[in-house]
């Protein structure tokens, strides 16, 4: 049991203080039957915990993992420099969820302000880790369109490795196809800086469009349109731990 003070705090409402503040000025409403909670202090169980905060609805989640469709035109920074955060397209709870210097969700991985597709955010470091150390090999998908059509050799180069100005190790694609004749579709184990543009670049084509449309198992919802969000099911959570 978990007194209600701290459950709010957990779920990002604000300070304790302010968590109590809420639940005295009948700010919040626990229960399916949504009744009126008075004792910040109120122990409950949060297994399948659902609650309200002046009028929103929310389920209790022990850890934040969040599924986005991201846009183009957002930065995956807390502090964008010249695009709007993919932060300000969630709720503010999960933006501050925890408090500290490391509050609220952060994003499994950054995608470039012109890239779009799936992206995962988590509070949960080890999660967070998992999908993105190289150790993992973590297989992520991306739908690229290139400026020039594709050649045969491009695709088999992108396979066979090449040398970025970096890292005098070759990086090889873990899959390449071309789907169309200005359509790749690419499949990377590891997130280097502007990897896919390097990549694409140095087997002499340009990147004209990013999409990612998949990591590990899960693939990006059909239904999810750009900008959306959704929670992750448990199922999906396993399935990307491995």
């Amino acid at each position: 049991m978990t007194p209600l003070q701290d459950i709010l705090f957990s779920q990002g409402f604000g300070t304790r203080r302010v968590c109590c503040g809420l639940v005295q000025q009948g700010r919040v409403q626990v229960g399916p039957d949504d009744r009126p909670a008075t004792d910040p202090h109120e122990p409950l169980d949060t297994q399948g915990l659902v609650f309200r905060v002046q009028g929103e609805r929310w389920v209790y989640h022990e850890r934040a993992y969040v599924l986005m469709h991201k846009p183009a035109g957002h930065e995956c920074s807390h502090k964008p420099g010249m695009h709007p955060s993919i932060y300000t397209l969630l709720p503010g709870p999960l933006r501050t969820r925890g408090g500290g210097a490391a509050a609220g969700v952060q994003a499994v991985g950054r995608l470039d302000q012109d890239t779009t597709g799936l992206l995962i955010l988590s509070d949960d470091g080890k999660f967070i880790h998992r999908l993105t150390s190289p150790r993992h090999h973590v297989p992520k998908v991306y739908e690229v369109t290139v400026k020039h059509p594709l050649e045969a050799h491009q695709v088999e180069r992108l396979l066979q490795g090449v040398v970025l100005d970096d890292d005098p190790k070759p990086v090889k694609a873990a899959a390449a196809q071309a789907v169309g004749e200005l359509h790749l579709r690419l499949t990377l184990t590891e997130g280097k800086y502007h990897q896919v543009k390097r990549m694409v670049a140095a087997v002499g084509n340009r990147v004209e469009g990013l999409h990612r449309s998949a990591m590990g198992d899960l693939v990006l919802p059909a239904d999810l349109a750009p900008g959306q969000w959704r929670w992750l099911s448990a199922d999906e959570v396993q399935g990307l731990r491995g």
